[in-house]
């Protein structure tokens, strides 16, 4: 499992830093962004497997993000999987989220045994 990589892109450091050690201490590899411009650059360097992506950051917010990611030429870029994190998540359902481009949502505040669940899910672990 090790060479599976988990891009998580979160303008909070602390949430960002508390989803790295939760996931490294699961054996991904971890990859951070603060904002949606520098995912897309990251996903133009790293092969990635799942993006944690929260909708509200600065320079290119997560829905912006995601359509673009969906856009991608690369098929395989383009269908990466990408998880919402949100403290919005009553405002949308599963279907509004799967139109926004997201594979599925955690809500915030973060429960961590969620997270693990969802990410191994989405990377075939």
């Amino acid at each position: 499992m090790a060479d599976k990589v988990v891009l998580i892109a979160e303008d909070s450091s602390v949430i960002q830093n508390m989803a790295k050690k939760v996931l490294e201490f699961q054996n991904f590899k971890i990859l951070v962004a603060k904002n949606g411009e520098k995912v897309l650059e990251m996903m133009g360097e790293h092969d990635v497997d799942v993006i944690l992506l929260d909708l509200n950051m600065p320079v290119m917010n997560g829905i912006d993000c995601a359509k673009a990611i969906r856009a991608f030429t690369d098929e395989t870029k383009a269908k990466t999987p990408i998880i919402a994190i949100t403290g919005n998540a009553p405002n949308y359902t599963l279907e509004q989220f799967k139109e926004m481009g997201f594979d599925a949502y955690i809500p915030k505040p973060i429960n961590f045994d969620l997270l693990i669940d969802v990410v191994k899910k989405m990377s075939n672990v």
